[in-house]
């Protein structure tokens, strides 16, 4: 999305403008957010954070004239900064010795999405591609059990589906993938987390 689509958005209707920025990004703030807070952070604490992050979208992009392009990297350095504050306020509740910066500094990961995520990009690539060949609902499934640690029950009041079909679902899908995965020569090893 531009800055530009998002302004006749929300000329036509602020209410409907924030919608649609809500569906487009909300994965990828939460994603950022995720990866920055998981170490330190709860479920309730991240998510506080994603809807702070698109109030200060919301409110950015309003008044501001300059975003006329592609609005993905303002987005992601907005998320990304409100994340560091957050993680900084978290952790001054809970650390407050300042000899210990570069192990706080390492708990903050870089990554802006799923992929970044492994140091064997090329692995992920293929991963994330292959999960998104199982199709909807398979792909949200995994995706948010796996990667969103969220529980059977919390992703089958997303979807409309009862909790015993959401882990049905996901064990056929994770036989699927790693099939899936081992025609590319990418097998599942020992001591790597179970598929079933």
């Amino acid at each position: 999305m531009t800055g530009q689509e998002y302004q006749e958005l929300y000329e036509e209707s602020s209410d409907k403008a924030y919608r649609v920025l809500l569906e487009t990004y909300c994965d990828y703030v939460y994603a950022i957010v995720f990866n920055k807070l998981r170490s330190t952070a709860s479920r309730a604490d991240i998510e506080e954070c994603v809807s702070d992050i698109f109030a200060d979208i919301f409110f950015g992009l309003k008044s501001d004239d300059e975003h006329s392009g592609e609005i993905k990297g303002y987005i992601a350095t907005v998320a990304s900064r409100r994340a560091i504050n957050e993680f900084y306020r978290i952790t001054g509740r809970k650390m407050h010795q300042p000899d210990n910066s570069d192990e706080i500094l390492a708990l903050i990961s870089s990554e802006d999405n799923i992929e970044t995520e492994s140091d064997n990009k090329e692995v992920s690539r293929i991963l994330m591609g292959k999960i998104k060949e199982l199709g909807k609902p398979d792909s949200v499934i995994i995706l948010q059990k796996y990667y969103y640690e969220r529980s059977s029950a919390e992703i089958a009041e997303l979807l409309s589906m009862k909790a015993s079909a959401v882990r049905m679902r996901a064990s056929r899908a994770l036989g699927k993938l790693k099939k899936s995965l081992a025609s590319t020569g990418i097998v599942h090893r020992k001591g790597d987390a179970d598929y079933e």
